[in-house]
């Protein structure tokens, strides 16, 4: 039955003008809408508050990467990992440990040689997990001989394998020299030679950077291609390798690139437009098309990539990303599913160099907003049944089917029911035996990890959504979810975890690495846990917004009355509405604050909390009882410097003692924090030893014994990255001679013996003997990629990463 705007909005008890903003920017229809529970409804209504986020997104990461001239070096990644490998490679071999933490890797074993003890590298760590919650994967391939063994490329966490069709994942090296792999590519002449290429370009909010183009001849050893280590390399979208696999066609940010001889020495530039796809035809090595990545554009090549023409399209311009498709039945046949405002189908009958429109309507006979406001970022298309070229399956925010070729198409999964697949779609591939009739399994890559439909002409055909039938989640073991911070309680064990569209979400002991569970929806943030209660903890949504949970994060968000930054649902307005002053926070309302802003709970007192927006915000009430018109009270205890505060910490055993770091590099201390009006005094700016870094503070840590030693880092792929103050900020000193020049996003210092220190960096975790005057030449665990929170239980350190979840390791015996 079709539902009108009217009848929506009567049913779910909001505003009739909401109903088509909630319909475009989730990129569904009324009637999936109707299915949808008041919370998550309301949960959708909140999203459209932050309509810039595509480009809040893109930014942050990126402002943790400028250096202090406000650019990002070419290459910056890989030459910091080069220069940590030959250090590792002089000398003799490095010990097995350092501060309680393996670190004994060579540089010949971090450049992908055999590591002398089988295990080594996790004999101390434990991996948390999630391993059924997955992240942001971009690329899925299929060994055709045996397709039992896939590999998946994950945005933050590597290259994954698995050898029984998904059961079990395994990444394939832990010290990949790059970690954020955006696509994955297999030459059909030789399966076990694979392609994968590092960095993202599609600009969402934790895009990682690249190193260019690794290779794969055996299925496991992977080796960086020399030639692609350039600033041309940096995001590469997607590779393509020719029947034959003579020929390799990389899509960059940059254009797109061929090379032909067998070593890949040389590449050569043959189109200067940044390209989001390219294809080869799958029956003719000579033919091949492309899509911009942003400019609305196709294009062509008849002569196997070596010469590219636009592609024509009749009826309205095309606008942003394209993405294509060959139909497996008929190659002669291209489908492209064009951003636009929020996707629209073309065809092509001649091999891609003209298309037309498809209608693109949905059950209700409009026009179907299949990709939600968001086609930059989640867009995909498949036409690969070799029966039929009308069959489509479209992924945006959720996936679309079509058996007319696009006039008509239909929604096959629901992004909000946990039996349905993850949101956010970006690769789809067929099972190597799929033909039509006795196989019809399909792979989906998404921002939940890989999903498989059994039998795609069976999945998702209910009359009705939730369309949640044949579909299987594969995120077993697969440990690739992107956190930003996390927190403990030492009594009942459980950690919570703020991840990138994965939300909040809490790891229980009694449940293991496959029993994480969401308690907060959407991009989940920063997080405290109440060091006395085991019930409470707080978690963030964008932009400051935080949240409580009372509950021992047993449970989500059901009702939208956790938010204790002052937002609340207006029942008598049908909208989001802020409590009067002083239940809110300023700059949480009006979005002064970072896209993941820092806050923290006091240490002395779990009544306290800080939150960093352009001012520094104070409860001493944090546990209120929340209603509409009350709830804890915030007061600014710091005014505006200017710039966003970025990093603050609370000194153990004094709540006077506070320092503040700013996304400018400023860097703020006080004596007398609880006071009603603090006085503040900018530190490191004068003296003979002053603090030089001029970007982005991550992180102050204080010394639990010595609250004059305070250690600060910073962003940048720069040399001085990590300082320390012995005074009190009077005289400084950097650490950093010994690290990679990489960003550094967390010091933690050991409880008890406070001279060992660890370092998370962007490659990795590092350790120090010795207050920090020199660190672990190699990072043995967890992995080579970025550690973006270090904090203790007890005297377990936990590491939060962005890519390979969290890990533990116990240092009570160092």
């Amino acid at each position: 039955m079709t539902i009108s705007d009217a009848q929506l909005a009567r049913a779910k008890n909001i505003r009739v003008e909401q109903v088509p903003l909630l319909r475009r920017s989730r990129g569904t229809t009324n009637e999936t809408l109707d299915g949808l529970p008041d919370a998550a409804i309301r949960r959708a209504l909140r999203r459209l508050n932050h309509p810039d986020l595509p480009n809040e997104r893109r930014l942050f990461r990126l402002e943790q990467e400028r250096g202090d001239d406000g650019t990002v070096p070419a290459h910056a990644q890989g030459t910091a990992l080069d220069r940590m490998r030959a250090r590792a490679g002089t000398g003799e071999r490095p010990p097995a440990e350092t501060a309680g933490v393996p670190t004994g890797l060579t540089g010949e074993e971090l450049a992908g040689g055999p590591t002398p003890t089988a295990g080594m590298r996790l004999t101390r760590w434990e991996w948390l997990g999630p391993g059924n919650i997955g992240g942001r994967t971009r690329g899925i391939v299929i060994h055709p001989g045996d397709p039992l063994r896939i590999w998946a490329a994950s945005a933050g966490g590597g290259v994954w394998h698995t050898l029984d069709g998904g059961r079990q994942w395994a990444p394939v090296d832990d010290f990949l020299g790059n970690l954020a792999c955006s696509c994955l590519a297999m030459d059909p002449s030789t399966p076990t030679t694979l392609y994968v290429g590092t960095g993202e370009g599609f600009s969402n909010a934790d895009a990682l950077r690249g190193n260019g183009v690794f290779r794969t001849t055996d299925g496991v050893d992977w080796a960086p291609i020399t030639a692609t280590q350039t600033a041309d390399f940096r995001a590469v979208t997607r590779i393509a390798v020719s029947r034959t696999g003579e020929v390799v066609l990389a899509a960059t940010t940059t254009g797109l690139f061929r090379s032909s001889d067998a070593e890949r020495k040389t590449w050569t530039r043959v189109l200067d437009v940044p390209l989001g796809i390219v294809l080869f035809d799958p029956t003719d090595d000579s033919r091949a098309v492309a899509g911009a990545l942003d400019a609305g554009a196709a294009f062509v090549s008849s002569d196997g990539g070596r010469t590219w023409h636009p592609a024509t399209h009749d009826s309205k311009p095309w606008s942003g990303r394209v993405e294509l498709a060959y139909a497996a039945k008929d190659p002669a046949v291209v489908y492209a599913s064009v951003q636009m405002t929020s996707g629209r189908i073309w065809r092509s009958t001649d091999g891609g160099r003209t298309y037309h429109p498809r209608r693109t309507l949905d059950v209700s006979g409009h026009v179907a907003d299949y990709l939600g406001d968001q086609g930059w970022y989640g867009n995909a298309v498949w036409a690969g049944d070799p029966t039929d070229e009308n069959l489509v399956v479209l992924g945006g925010v959720d996936l679309w089917r079509s058996t007319d070729g696009g006039d008509h198409i239909t929604e096959i999964s629901t992004w909000w029911h946990p039996r349905s697949v993850h949101a956010d779609h970006h690769a789809i591939v067929s099972h190597p035996s799929y033909d039509g009739t006795g196989n019809r399994t399909v792979l989906f890559g998404n921002d939940g990890g890989v999903f498989m439909a059994d039998d795609l002409a069976r999945t998702g055909t209910e009359p009705k959504a939730p369309f949640v039938d044949g579909w299987t989640e594969l995120d077993n073991n697969y440990g690739v979810t992107q956190f930003f911070s996390g927190a403990g309680n030492r009594l009942s064990g459980k950690i919570i975890g703020g991840a990138q569209d994965n939300g909040t979400l809490c790891f229980d002991p009694a449940l293991g690495a496959e029993g994480w569970q969401q308690i907060f929806g959407g991009d989940g943030g920063w997080c405290a846990a109440d060091p006395d209660d085991p019930e409470v903890f707080y978690g963030e949504y964008v932009f400051l917004n935080i949240h409580r949970n009372t509950d021992g994060a047993t449970s989500d968000d059901t009702d939208g009355d956790r938010y204790i930054s002052g937002q609340f649902w207006n029942d008598d307005i049908k909208e989001w509405d802020w409590k009067p002053l002083p239940f809110h926070i300023p700059d949480a309302k009006n979005n002064q604050a970072l896209f993941i802003a820092p806050f923290v709970l006091d240490p002395n007192n779990a009544d306290r909390l800080l939150a960093g927006g352009l001012s520094l915000w104070r409860t001493d009430n944090a546990k209120e009882a929340n209603t509409p018109t009350s709830g804890p009270s915030w007061q600014a205890v710091k005014p505006s410097a200017g710039s966003k505060i970025s990093a603050l910490t609370v000194a153990p055993g004094d709540s006077d003692l506070i320092w503040v770091g700013h996304v400018n590099g400023m860097l703020f201390r006080t004596t007398d924090g609880t006071a009603p009006t603090p006085t503040w005094e900018r530190v490191g700016v004068t003296g003979p030893s002053r603090l030089r870094p001029s970007r982005y503070c991550t992180c102050v840590t204080v010394d639990p014994r010595d609250p004059d030693t305070v250690f600060v880092a910073f962003g940048g792929f720069e040399a001085d990255n990590l300082w320390v103050t012995h005074d009190g900020g009077a005289e400084w000193s950097q650490l950093a001679e010994t690290l990679p020049d990489v960003p550094i996003r967390a010091v933690a210092i050991h409880p008890r013996r406070t001279e060992l220190l660890y370092c998370g960096t962007e490659v990795g975790l590092f350790a120090s003997e010795d207050g920090g005057a020199t660190w672990s030449a190699t990072n043995e665990g967890p992995a080579n990629c970025s550690v973006d929170q270090l904090f203790w239980m007890d005297e377990t350190l936990v590491s939060a990463t962005h890519g390979r979840g969290m890990y533990r390791i116990d240092l009570s015996t160092v």
